[in-house]
């Protein structure tokens, strides 16, 4: 009877240490724990951090449109407004926290964005008619956001595709980021640097 009652409790405690759910649940804990840890952030890093993870995105998110329209050209312009629908827009949101929208000629009266965005936008849309370049701009939207905008050069298939009635083909990327979002992933070994 001792002798099954112990092969029942070594039994049970091998059952018990079963490694693969642990070792998941480990890495989630570690991940969480690191994202919690406190951090002293100056504003210039979370501009700079902002600002690189924009032109990361923004590249990324115009490969992915690009395959997709060039993949499926019939129903390329249903993804122009429809990015989440695209895997890796819809993965870098989340890994990110960021919001990934294309704005066109359509969104400069658009009452969602701040002012600062609508005169931004139209001086994209200027620069998209003289043909002149624009750059890439990082805006602060009040106190917790941040909005990156990077434009798409107008002999691209998306802004072919996407502004296929406008008068100019003009798109820009706005990627909106939520600043506490920005310092729960910034690494706190590599802000010391």
């Amino acid at each position: 009877m001792k002798k099954g009652f112990c092969i029942l409790i070594v039994a049970l405690a091998l059952y018990g240490c079963d490694s693969s759910g642990r070792v998941e649940q480990t890495k989630a804990l570690t991940n969480e724990i690191k994202a919690s840890q406190i951090k002293r952030v100056t504003n210039t890093q979370l501009v700079y951090s902002a600002n690189e993870w924009g032109k990361k995105i923004s590249q990324i998110a115009e490969k992915s449109l690009k395959a997709e329209i060039e993949k499926n050209p019939e129903s390329g312009k249903k993804f122009c407004n429809t990015l989440d629908e695209i895997p890796v827009i819809a993965a870098l949101q989340k890994e990110y926290g960021v919001q990934v929208e294309l704005l066109g000629e359509g969104d400069l009266k658009s009452s969602r964005l701040a002012p600062k965005e609508q005169e931004l936008l139209d001086a994209y849309l200027f620069s998209a008619k003289s043909k002149t370049a624009a750059g890439d701009n990082l805006q602060q939207l009040g106190d917790s956001m941040l909005v990156y905008n990077a434009p798409v050069p107008v002999e691209s298939i998306i802004c072919k595709t996407c502004t296929q009635n406008a008068e100019v083909p003009f798109s820009v990327w706005r990627l909106l980021f939520n600043k506490k979002d920005i310092i729960r992933k910034l690494d706190a070994k590599q802000l010391k640097k």
